[in-house]
């Protein structure tokens, strides 16, 4: 488990501590874990650095920690302790799980003392953060709430009905209902907020950012900008016109065959369409100011939206395929509509295509308020292994770690060669060092 830890860098569900000196810190991060993903804090460990400096008396650490989280945190918080010894090192692990809050710091009082994870920081949760805590808590969905501003005669059921019968299905008052686009509310019928962004013909009069961003850019930054295009349309009917902007600014490429040629795109379909559909039905669209952006280059696709992952979920249970949906009434139409085939699978089906294609993995990323997927193209984008890659990399397949003098001979070169080799494949992400700081003469390295 401690190498696995040390292996990992912080972020949204890890942080390291040194040692119990900033009691008041370390409740925020707990706080934040709880309140958003989940986490892990250790201490005895250097935050900058890694290096495992370990607790001199860590029961009596462990006993002023529990007593600061019984007497700081509200409502009730029970994490579980751990004690470790690494390499004569005594090491505290706080295992923090997800609870439905808000948790907060007791001194600071509910407006003031709410933190969430953002990257490895702690903030303080704005009001909107706190409200979409408190929705979870209730079980209720932005989404689901009713809109009050729009009258049921701005739906464009029509739409509805049209793309229902495309995939061969009826959509009736019934289906509305049950799918949570009308709701009741005091003594009439109204549509939700995800009926609004689905079917109104007239979005953004209930939501002004609703618009989705196109654009192509030249070469590989946002200084010259080659064509756009903003998009205010039904998020039922957004799909096709987005593919449509991207298939207009990548290429084809052909491949001639006995008979035939054959029309390759720049990107994989599924990836692109993946990709899209994710923006769609996981944005935060209670976000003021942000809208769905795609941004094409000479090297890449860049999908961004407005709202990270949904609380409670970290970034590694999204990848293994863990679904959370923030959209429910969204989320619900675009699978009876065939646009979502499973749950959960759209970022594991990206990678796992590329992959198979020979094309670099999607780039996904968790940044702040925003999430974003970056897609690349082409064989030769691929990082390409070096021949002396090869060895060490059959190597740490049979016997998982290795350390620095073992590849040294395994290369059969000097010492300070060896060093450059592993700190270069350790920069391209092929693997990860487990060691207690830099200079730590029993370091070990695995493949990421």
């Amino acid at each position: 488990m401690l190498k696995e830890i040390l292996a990992r860098e912080e972020g949204k569900t890890l942080e390291f501590k040194e040692n119990t000196s900033s009691l008041q810190k370390i409740i925020q991060t707990i706080v934040a874990f709880a309140n958003t993903a989940g986490g892990t804090l250790v201490v005895g460990i250097k935050d900058k650095t890694k290096e495992v400096v370990g607790l001199e008396n860590i029961l009596q650490d462990e006993e002023r920690l529990a007593s600061a989280i019984a007497d700081s945190i509200c409502p009730q918080l029970i994490p579980a302790f751990q004690l470790h010894t690494w390499r004569n090192r005594d090491l505290l692990i706080i295992s923090v799980p997800h609870l439905i809050g808000p948790y907060y710091v007791k001194s600071k009082g509910l407006s003031e003392g709410v933190f969430v994870r953002l990257g490895s920081t702690n903030r303080v949760a704005d009001q909107q953060a706190i409200v979409q805590i408190q929705r979870l808590k209730e079980n209720k969905y932005f989404d689901e709430q009713p809109n009050l501003d729009c009258p049921l005669s701005e739906i464009d059921f029509d739409v509805a009905k049209k793309l229902f019968a495309e995939v061969s299905k009826k959509f009736t008052d019934k289906t509305a209902r049950s799918l949570g686009l009308i709701i009741p509310y005091q003594t009439e019928e109204k549509p939700t907020n995800g009926t609004v962004l689905l079917f109104s013909g007239q979005i953004l009069n209930y939501f002004p950012d609703a618009c989705i961003r196109l654009a192509r850019f030249l070469g590989r930054d946002k200084t010259q900008i080659l064509d756009h295009q903003e998009l205010v349309i039904p998020l039922a009917l957004a799909l096709d016109p987005i593919l449509a902007f991207i298939r207009r600014h990548t290429v084809m490429a052909a491949e001639i065959g006995a008979k035939r040629r054959k029309n390759i795109p720049q990107y994989p379909a599924v990836v692109i369409r993946e990709a899209i559909v994710n923006a769609l039905v996981h944005s935060d669209y209670s976000i003021k100011g942000a809208s769905i952006q795609v941004a094409i280059f000479e090297d890449r696709i860049e999908v961004t939206n407005p709202g990270g992952l949904p609380f409670g979920l970290s970034m590694e249970a999204a990848l293994s395929g863990i679904s959370q949906l923030r959209n429910r009434v969204i989320g619900r139409v675009f699978r009876e509509l065939d646009l979502i085939e499973q749950w959960g699978s759209g970022l594991e089906r990206m990678r796992s295509v590329c992959i198979q294609q020979g094309i670099q993995a999607p780039k996904i990323e968790e940044l702040g308020k925003f999430f974003k997927v970056t897609l690349y193209h082409g064989k030769g984008k691929k990082k390409t292994e070096r021949i002396w890659q090869k060895p060490l990399v059959e190597y740490l397949k049979k016997h998982k770690t290795i350390n620095p003098k073992k590849a040294q001979a395994l290369w059969s070169v000097t010492p300070r060669t060896t060093s450059t080799r592993l700190k270069d494949m350790c920069k391209e992400g092929l693997l990860v060092e487990i060691s207690t700081g830099p200079f730590d003469p029993q370091k070990v390295l695995r493949l990421s």
